[in-house]
Parts: C-alpha cells; sequence; structure tokens
C-alpha cells in the first residue's frame, strides 16, 4: 500500500475517535514547536536593523 492510500485511513481513525499508533503528541508538538522557534530566529536575524 502506498503513502497515498494511507492517509485517507489515518485519517477517517481520527475522525472516529481512533488512535494511531506511530503518531505520537509529544514529539510532533516539539517537532513543530522546534520548527517554528527556528522560523522565528532566522527571520529575526535577516531582520535586524542596519
Amino acid at each position: 500500500m502506498t503513502a497515498a492510500a494511507r492517509i485517507p485511513t489515518a485519517l477517517t481513525s481520527f475522525a472516529e475517535g481512533g488512535h494511531h499508533n506511530s503518531l505520537n503528541p509529544y514529539l510532533t508538538g516539539g517537532g513543530a514547536l522546534f520548527v517554528l522557534l527556528l522560523l522565528l530566529w532566522i527571520t529575526t536575524r535577516f531582520n535586524r536593523d542596519r
């Protein structure tokens, strides 16, 4: 089964209140926080006043 074919199945399990074992909420949230902080840091580096 391809990845594209697995996406609707995963979304259906979330809609029905199921839990997908491969998604760790702490890892997902921590990864999102890290990416956002990295983007904020990059933005502030390029946006310094002269």
